[in-house]
């Protein structure tokens, strides 16, 4: 179940934790992809970019 997280007193919201997490993921998957050469594939880099992240967040939200 999702909790408020105490952050030296301040609580926050658990999507602020999970937001902050996704970020590290993402760039791991974004490196790997320009190392393997599938990021030349997409038209609009950005718009990728954006939609990978939203998805790992959503996965993490559903499964950590």
């Amino acid at each position: 179940m999702l909790t408020e997280f105490n952050f030296f007193g301040v609580f926050m919201a658990p999507i602020v934790v999970y937001a902050i997490a996704a970020l590290p993921v993402t760039m791991l998957i974004r490196f790997v992809l320009w190392w393997s050469g599938i990021m030349k594939w997409f038209w609009h880099l950005a718009l990728f970019e954006v939609a990978l992240y939203t998805c790992v967040l959503c996965l993490m939200i559903l499964y950590v």
